[in-house]
């Protein structure tokens, strides 16, 4: 089940996320939608990294009835990106919270040896959506 906290305008198809989500999970996601400032300033909090970015994930501790985690995507990123790419916002979101829910699964892009890119690469086709952010920035 994903919790929403949309404090943007950007539409969010939830009924589509949590198609998604239940392939790995009946844990409860938070899933906070935020603003390209919101997003930068968490990201130098939380990673000491003085910048905007397109999705962070914050795994919880594993639990008996705990959440899996929670899931921030920048609003503005979506849009930009999914006019860059030609593809809808929907399809965008859902890539990016495809690679946040794969991070708090346990899987690392920096450092395993390709798993993340296959699983996604696997919901991507399983769920017919454009190219991943692993896909379209390892090739």
């Amino acid at each position: 089940m994903i919790e929403l906290d949309n404090r943007t305008s950007l539409n969010v198809d939830e009924q589509f996320l949590e198609k998604i989500a239940s392939t790995f999970t009946d844990k409860e996601i938070e899933l906070i939608i935020t603003s390209k400032d919101e997003i930068k300033e968490i990201n130098k909090e939380h990673r000491n990294i003085d910048a905007p970015t397109d999705v962070l994930s914050f795994p919880y501790e594993d639990m008996p009835m705990s959440p899996l985690g929670s899931i921030v995507i920048s609003s503005e990123h979506v849009k930009e990106v999914s006019k860059d790419l030609g593809h809808t916002q929907d399809d965008e979101l859902a890539l990016l919270f495809i690679h946040g829910l794969l991070h708090l699964l346990g899987f690392d892009h920096e450092v395993d040896s390709g798993e993340m890119r296959e699983e996604e690469a696997r919901l991507i086709k399983e769920f017919n959506l454009p190219k991943s952010l692993i896909i379209r920035t390892q090739g």
